[in-house]
């Protein structure tokens, strides 16, 4: 389904040609939930979406994501739990879009190492200062947040420009009718 376009563009990076798979296994994934009036489940993780390691309007797109506050290695410590086969557990991630690809290859990172990281700092509230006296250097912490903020607009709903000066109250529609 993607050939066409691609084909189109020779000059196209690998970078482009991912979005473009990620997007169209997206709308297939909502015509079938359209088929079967099911909804679409998100796979993304924690770790992922604070990284934008995720495709806006590709794999990011889902009606419910039952594992989006799991990071990573939690999710691999679920699938362990709930004995998910080693060779499953153990297959290095990869939005499988091209041979070769890994997620930890394309992003520099570890997963355990950046997960170790966004613990200390989101879950427990750590300071980049208290991060470093645990050992992690100052340029791993610049990277993971250089990422996390270069890719912040994934993690909230697209600006509407206001030009009627009044925004929707959703509690409007809470009103008894």
């Amino acid at each position: 389904m993607v050939d066409p376009l691609i084909e189109k563009y020779p000059e196209m990076n690998a970078f482009r040609k991912g979005n473009i798979m990620a997007r169209e296994r997206m709308i297939v994934l909502y015509d079938l939930s359209a088929a079967t009036k099911g909804l679409v489940i998100g796979t993304g993780n924690k770790t992922e979406i604070i990284l934008g390691y995720t495709t806006l309007f590709g794999d990011s797109a889902c009606a419910i994501n039952p594992i989006g506050d799991l990071y990573k290695t939690q999710i691999r410590q679920l699938a362990a739990h709930l004995s998910v086969p080693d060779v499953i557990i153990q297959k290095p991630p990869s939005a499988d879009l091209w041979k070769g690809q890994t997620d930890e290859g394309e992003m520099g990172i570890t997963y355990e190492e950046v997960d170790r990281l966004l613990f200390f700092l989101v879950e427990a509230g750590k300071s980049v200062e208290e991060c470093m006296k645990l050992g992690f250097s100052r340029d791993f912490i610049r990277s993971v947040f250089t990422r996390a903020r270069q890719n912040r607009f994934k993690r909230s709903l697209a600006p509407i420009a206001l030009i009627s000066g009044k925004p929707i109250d959703e509690n409007i529609f809470d009103q008894q009718v």
